[in-house]
């Protein structure tokens, strides 16, 4: 039984090199780097029957199993814990959303519902044909949402219930364009970039290259930048750490809902698994509030998050 909980200890330990050395980057070990969360689960079951079942207890297994889960929980923890930066009590809110619409496949009067029933601001959809777009119209998006940057040839497009300004697609090296408006909000001009890179089940070194491109515009961002969509990635892979590192927050871990699964949905006997889908947002804005929404025939959950914009003084602060 102890060489069982050895064989079962070694996939978590394996997982974790990969996150603390960042070897998902660019090669297939980024595919299983989805199932972290799941590997320190994994890893707490073994260490529990290790130090509870006296025929396999061992001093060096339990303190080796050991080792392993509290460098695996130390990692998780911060996106549980919530930042709780102050919001002043005057900052107008935007409310934004993304959908990746499976080809189009998404139910459009559904998802017309959510942005109705969510008073959302910003929609970002992603694999979305022009006959989609035809139809959403057709539900009654154009009369909520009658601004819009449309590139569904790229992958990607954005709709608002304000202005927009600037649109256009980002010139970097990702395997197609990624859509980007500007809202003007108030005093403040939000730079929307509507996210959806490549896969890295089907590419792993071009869906790097996405991230690492997308890097590079965030830098470049000032702090009213949201990014929002499908980024084939989770909190563990190394691109998506380095993404943030580049002056973007991840909503969902800001306010300590650092586990979310957004994908597969529409499954009735597979659950939503792992979160692929997010919404990122520069410093001048903070986290109010972030959920996961169903909307039938697509098979990713949508993102629904609000978010404060901070006056100048709070943004330096």
């Amino acid at each position: 039984m102890l060489l069982s909980c050895g064989t079962l200890i070694a996939a978590p330990a394996a997982l974790l090199l990969v996150r603390l050395t960042g070897l998902d980057a660019g090669t297939p070990l980024a595919v299983p780097m989805v199932l972290f969360p799941y590997s320190t689960a994994l890893g707490v079951l073994v260490l529990g029957v290790i130090a509870s079942v006296p025929s396999v207890r061992s001093r060096w297994a339990v303190a080796v199993v050991a080792a392993v889960v509290a460098v695996q929980v130390s990692l998780l923890v911060p996106r549980f814990v919530p930042e709780r930066r102050p919001v002043p009590a005057d900052a107008i809110e935007l409310r934004v959303a993304t959908i990746n619409t499976d080809g189009g496949s998404v139910d459009p009067g559904a998802l017309v519902e959510l942005i109705r029933t969510e008073r959302i601001d910003v929609l970002a959809v992603e694999q979305m044909p022009s006959q989609g777009a035809d139809a959403l119209d057709k539900a009654g998006l154009r009369a909520l949402m009658p601004y819009r940057e449309l590139h569904p040839e790229y992958d990607s497009s954005i709709y608002s219930r304000h202005p927009l300004s600037r649109g256009g697609t980002t010139h970097v090296d990702t395997a197609w364009p990624q859509t980007t408006a500007e809202v003007a909000v108030g005093a403040h001009k939000v730079q929307f970039v509507a996210v959806h890179t490549y896969y890295p089940l089907g590419d792993a070194k071009r869906w790097t290259r996405d991230m690492t491109a997308l890097a590079s515009v965030a830098r470049r961002s000032g702090p009213d930048t949201v990014f929002l969509g499908d980024f084939n990635a989770s909190l563990d892979h190394s691109p998506m750490r380095d993404l943030l590192a580049a002056g973007l927050t991840d909503t969902h871990a800001e306010l300590g809902k650092g586990w979310p699964r957004t994908w597969p949905a529409g499954h009735a006997l597979v659950p939503p698994l792992i979160q692929l889908d997010h919404v990122l947002h520069g410093s001048g804005l903070v986290g109010v509030s972030v959920g996961e929404r169903t909307v039938p025939g697509t098979d990713h959950r949508a993102v629904v998050a609000v978010l404060a914009l901070l006056p100048a003084n709070d943004q330096a602060a």
